[in-house]
């Protein structure tokens, strides 16, 4: 793009933002955009920058020349959506080069429509159709279906299931009720619990009753122990007596 190029951009820009083109500013512009030539597409794209709001509300919106780039280069790349390389029989390596590139840039510049390969069809939905399809709408999904498309987006490893000891969700981590230097309180656990693995990877994991019951049995047990220690007799300790003859 030349100076003057530059400066017939410029006042496609200024139609939006009300800027005040320079000489300064047409050579600074011609030499950020020294290798995109002043087309319909790069017009095209400066419509486009102000024809999209704002991030933010209330933003100005200022272009600069990076944005033509960027924004040409979208508008180029969308025509070569469905572009299809037409081959010429019996050609060389270099033949298919020059004419892949040949016929990219000339879709691409929308001088020539892309070569199609996906059946268009035509007509309307059914009458039947509509109806079926409007007769779903508004309809609860049975749990059944909604458990089963879940079970198809599950990811691989623990996370993939609902943790059976934290009922921590498919996705997010296991979590922990006391604190350790570890594991904070209040943190996500590091590494997800025992049983959680041990379910990703098929196997069995005591359900909540068994985990209660085998609680109960190791407090039983602890409880008779120290019942045996508390009926053991008091030993007391030994008296130290000194030999006969022997001076304190």
């Amino acid at each position: 793009m030349t100076p003057d190029e530059a400066q017939q951009l410029l006042a496609a820009c200024a139609a939006f933002d009300n800027r005040q083109p320079s000489q300064v500013a047409k050579r600074a512009w011609a030499m950020a955009l020294r290798d995109v030539p002043l087309d319909q597409d790069a017009f095209d794209a400066v419509a486009r920058f102000y024809g999209t709001p704002p991030k933010k509300e209330g933003e100005r919106l200022w272009i600069q020349p990076h944005d033509v780039r960027s924004m040409r280069k979208t508008i180029r790349s969308e025509r070569l959506e469905d572009f299809v390389y037409q081959p010429k029989a019996d050609e060389t390596g270099a033949e298919y080069i020059a004419r892949l590139r040949g016929q990219q840039n000339a879709v691409a510049s929308g001088q020539v429509p892309a070569a199609r390969t996906r059946i268009a069809l035509e007509g309307g939905p059914s009458t039947r159709d509509v109806f079926e399809l409007v007769q779903g709408v508004g309809r609860r999904v049975p749990d059944d279906d909604v458990q089963a498309a879940i079970n198809t987006v599950r990811r691989a490893g623990p996370l993939g299931i609902v943790c059976p000891k934290c009922e921590a969700a498919i996705g997010r981590p296991c979590h922990g009720a006391g604190g350790s230097e570890k594991q904070p309180l209040g943190k996500p656990r590091r590494t997800p619990h025992s049983d959680r693995t041990a379910a990703a990877s098929g196997q069995r994991v005591p359900t909540a009753e068994e985990r209660r019951q085998q609680e109960e049995r190791q407090r039983e047990a602890s409880r008779r122990a120290l019942e045996r220690l508390q009926a053991e007799p008091e030993i007391h300790d030994a008296e130290v007596v000194e030999p006969e003859g022997e001076a304190s």
